[in-house]
């Protein structure tokens, strides 16, 4: 299916943001505005934005992809992903403006921008499902329990580390450091008592969790195999019921590309993703319309 793509400049609190929308020749009413995530810009790492926004293009589903502030090409002092509220909302009436025949809004987000569109989904009503792809819950005590876990313990199973053990080219200090670093992390943590409790309800994992919990569309999330991000996302959900419960929903799908990095970075990973949004985001369009 033909397409078109249209950049536009547009104003954000002052500052000029760039954004590109992919016009299909015939579309469906559901249209996905893509999240940013870390410091990349609207092209995305090995053009996987791009691509996708290309792909779901061609199967009839508008896009639109933008730079927030101080992303990219767009102007701005640097600002994190939990502070770019005023940029999605810029970004949705840009692409409602320019879109005829568009009704409702997919959020699109790996990293911390699948942690943005938590943040912000349950605000705009036209919002009716978000694609979710390895959520960034870092804290420090989350990481230092996800390198236990994922690193060093891996490590005691793998031959490689032996056979460096062996010939005398593992570094034993700088290991035994970075472990006790970690495990210091972690003792802090359990020695903090009531206080940590108190600052770990409003944590980044919390804050997420709470934009779940109110937002009542669909979720699609899509995790990686073999990434600590991931990693860290899956620690956070079994060590909380309130998460599993919420992730246990009939309105969310999972899947889990088992040998896919972090940004799913080969055309195999690739077309994993652009196959799992695409028959989501068109089931998702047909049911609302019913």
């Amino acid at each position: 299916m033909e397409s078109i793509e249209i950049p536009l400049v547009v104003n954000c609190d002052g500052r000029r943001l760039i954004t590109i929308t992919h016009k299909p020749e015939s579309m469906i009413s559901t249209g996905v505005v893509l999240i940013v995530g870390g410091p990349q810009y609207r092209v995305g790492s090995h053009r996987q934005f791009v691509l996708l926004a290309r792909k779901l293009a061609e199967n009839g589903i508008p896009v639109l992809r933008f730079d927030y502030r101080s992303m990219g090409d767009s102007e701005g002092n640097k600002i994190q992903f939990d502070q770019i509220e005023t940029d999605l909302a810029v970004a949705i009436e840009t692409f409602f403006s320019n879109m005829d025949g568009l009704s409702k809004i997919v959020l699109w987000g790996l990293c911390d921008a699948a942690s943005s569109a938590l943040f912000y989904g349950y605000k705009d009503e036209r919002i009716k499902g978000m694609v979710l792809l390895n959520p960034w819950v870092r804290t420090e005590q989350g990481e230092a329990r996800t390198y236990i876990k994922h690193y060093y313990l891996k490590r005691i199973f793998n031959t490689d580390f032996w056979k460096k053990v062996i010939k005398g080219e593992w570094n034993i200090k700088e290991s035994l450091s970075g472990f006790l670093s970690l495990f210091g992390k972690l003792w802090k943590h359990d020695r903090s008592g009531k206080e940590n409790s108190e600052q770990y309800n409003t944590s980044l994992p919390e804050r997420m969790l709470s934009g779940l919990e109110k937002f009542s569309g669909g979720i699609l999330l899509i995790l990686s195999g073999q990434d600590y991000v991931a990693d860290e996302f899956r620690e956070v959900v079994a060590s909380s019921e309130k998460w599993r419960n919420a992730l246990g929903s009939s309105r969310v799908t999972t899947h889990t590309i088992q040998d896919a990095n972090h940004t799913f970075s080969s055309g195999v990973w690739r077309k994993n993703v652009e196959d799992l949004t695409t028959e989501w985001i068109r089931r998702l369009d047909k049911y609302d319309e019913q």
